[in-house]
């Protein structure tokens, strides 16, 4: 069967091992760690308008940082990630 994908869509490194699992923060789907798409966003817990009038007063404002990993599906439905066509790999693998 021939392959798809030069790495089978994972990260793994040669002689790294088995790698563990994680949970998908959406649907909850069990995936590899290292097919995982993690996404790190920084969260306030000021609404945005009120931020920006207490920035111009000088006040410091605590933000925290939120990790997320989704499985691939739910990281192409909600735009995360995009399909990338056949055309779009041979290109990559030409540069």
């Amino acid at each position: 069967m021939p392959k798809k994908r030069k790495n089978r869509g994972r990260a793994k490194r040669k002689g790294k091992g088995r790698e563990g699992y994680t949970y998908c923060s959406n649907c909850g789907a069990r995936i590899p760690r290292d097919k995982a798409i993690r996404v790190e966003r920084w969260v306030s817990l000021v609404d945005r308008q009120l931020e920006k009038e207490l920035k111009k007063q000088g006040a410091v404002i605590f933000r925290k940082k939120v990790v997320k990993e989704y499985c691939v599906s739910c990281a192409v439905h909600y735009g995360i990630v995009r399909i990338g066509g056949y055309a779009e790999r041979l290109a990559r693998e030409e540069t």
